[in-house]
């Protein structure tokens, strides 16, 4: 099935890093841009590959991850719709330092490495964009990385059961009522653990009466009671 052309100028304005360019000069760039398409589960690029551009979503979901020697994945970001992908080594003409994977069908706008930069001399507002959003990012793995030292597997469980419960929960008699947005082994590379042990956690406080669990479907009997076990845990 052909897939329609997205209008890659508009895909670059609703783009943090861009979106003080105007009309004309999002043109000029969209005229550099080309676009790439990939398939749910396939590679966009791995770590440790040279960076030859700028990647920025226009369309499904990307999956930024790190694989130990072991080949335990640890899920570091998932980014959507007018996010840019690994801003840091178009600039410093480093690898890429973590891989990157397609959740859905999805489509990239690509930047080559040496336009990108020319179009950061001649705009330098971009460049402090870039500064910006790569700052936001170096904090969020931060918070990862504090998390996984600080925590433990049922804390961060507990954590993501509680803002799924406040984000996207719907009230029932029995309590709030949400989908997992991903299986047993998807959460545990993004909490840093194994599938059994997010089996086993989630089979443990329904056994305590917080949760009520049924495949990907949870009930939070008690979001109150369940966020004070991250304070006794």
């Amino acid at each position: 099935m052909t897939v329609p052309r997205t209008d890659l100028a508009a895909v670059l304005a609703k783009t943090p890093l861009l979106s003080t360019l105007s009309p004309p000069e999002l043109q000029s760039l969209s005229a550099r841009t080309v676009r790439k398409l990939f398939s749910a589960g396939e590679l966009i690029f791995s770590e440790g590959e040279p960076c030859n551009g700028l990647h920025i979503i226009a369309r499904g979901k990307v999956r930024i991850f790190k694989t130990s020697v072991s080949g335990r994945e640890q899920v570091l970001a998932l980014n959507g719709p007018g996010e840019s992908v690994a801003e840091l080594p178009v600039f410093d003409g480093g690898p890429f330092p973590a891989s990157a994977m397609a959740v859905d069908d999805t489509e990239m706008a690509f930047i080559s490495r040496r336009d990108f930069q020319a179009y950061c001399m001649e705009h330098p507002e971009v460049s402090l964009k870039v500064l910006s959003v790569v700052g936001e990012r170096l904090r969020r793995l931060v918070g990862i990385i504090e998390e996984l030292s600080f925590t433990t597997i049922r804390q961060r469980l507990i954590s993501v059961l509680v803002k799924l419960a406040q984000s996207e929960g719907k009230a029932i008699p029995q309590g709030i009522e949400f989908l997992l947005p991903a299986t047993h082994q998807e959460l545990a590379n993004q909490l840093g653990t194994v599938r059994e042990l997010i089996s086993r956690n989630l089979m443990r406080l329904q056994a305590e009466g917080l949760i009520e669990v049924e495949a990907r479907r949870i009930v939070v009997k008690d979001v109150r009671g369940l966020s004070a076990q991250l304070e006794t845990t």
